[in-house]
């Protein structure tokens, strides 16, 4: 039985003291630009990841980044907000499931079925971390950090 995202899960996002933006980008007009600059305006610890890009670029500065999820410094301290592709967010969930990542933000167009099966599988398998992903949130398109974000941040007492 597949795990379904609650405000509990949303809540436990945004405990963590630190995050990771996964697919960010200094392209504005990109969903991982977007995301990025979200933590930045909000005052939340975010850490790029682009394994083709060196630094990205926002009206708040420049940015060092890190090439993966492996690389993050702390990444049991660390939520993840994932932007890429759904055969790369598998990826990407695998390595985070290996170093301990306590939960992941699964943008909007970031997954299919495959991905949301081992995202919340919650077996020897499957991820095993909290997810945000799938059906609710504010938005018609699912839940996203961009939308429920704020809600998420006052219910864990960020806000």
């Amino acid at each position: 039985m597949l795990k379904m995202t609650t405000e509990a899960s949303v809540r436990a996002f945004f405990s963590s003291p630190q995050f990771a933006v996964v697919g960010a980008s200094s392209n504005p007009a990109k969903f991982g630009h977007k995301v990025l600059v979200w933590y930045q305006a909000h005052k939340l610890p975010a850490t790029p990841i682009n394994p083709a890009a060196a630094t990205i670029t926002t009206s708040y500065g420049e940015h060092v980044t890190v090439k993966s999820v492996s690389e993050l410094p702390e990444p049991k301290q660390t939520s993840l907000s994932v932007i890429t592709p759904p055969p790369v967010t598998l990826e990407v969930l695998k390595e985070a499931k290996r170093i301990g990542i306590p939960a992941v933000w699964l943008q909007p167009g970031t997954f299919d079925d495959e991905v949301i099966r081992f995202a919340h599988g919650k077996d020897s398998d499957g991820y095993a971390g909290e997810v945000i992903a799938g059906e609710g949130g504010v938005g018609s398109e699912g839940w996203c950090v961009l939308v429920d974000g704020e809600k998420g941040m006052r219910s864990a007492g960020k806000l």
